[in-house]
């Protein structure tokens, strides 16, 4: 399963109230290395199917959620757990990076 788009409204429900960590990757359809990445961050979707997921959150279209957070580059990746963000990335990164660090924070 790839990665899935959410909304402000549905943010709470899919991230803060998830029983599984959530990676949010805070995206813009206009920023080409978010384009870079997208590919890699669903592979990993799948790869962590089952230990954490991973949400899409357009910042275009959220800017509560994005405001909130205090994300001014894209991407801005953060791993949430128990409803927290435990961990941050900024920039485009090789798919193993993504995965170590990921996998370094849950």
């Amino acid at each position: 399963m790839a990665a899935k788009f959410t909304s402000d409204a549905e943010f709470v429900g899919e991230v803060l109230n998830s029983p599984e960590p959530v990676i949010v990757d805070f995206t813009a359809d206009w920023c080409p290395p978010c384009k870079v990445i997208a590919p890699f961050l669903d592979e990993i979707a799948v790869e962590l199917r089952g230990r954490a997921r991973i949400i899409k959150l357009d910042v275009d279209a959220n800017p509560y959620t994005t405001t909130q957070y205090g994300v001014r580059s894209m991407p801005t990746l953060m791993i949430f757990k128990s409803g927290e963000p435990i961990s941050m990335t900024v920039g485009a990164a090789p798919k193993a990076r993504l995965l170590e660090w990921i996998n370094s924070a849950i």
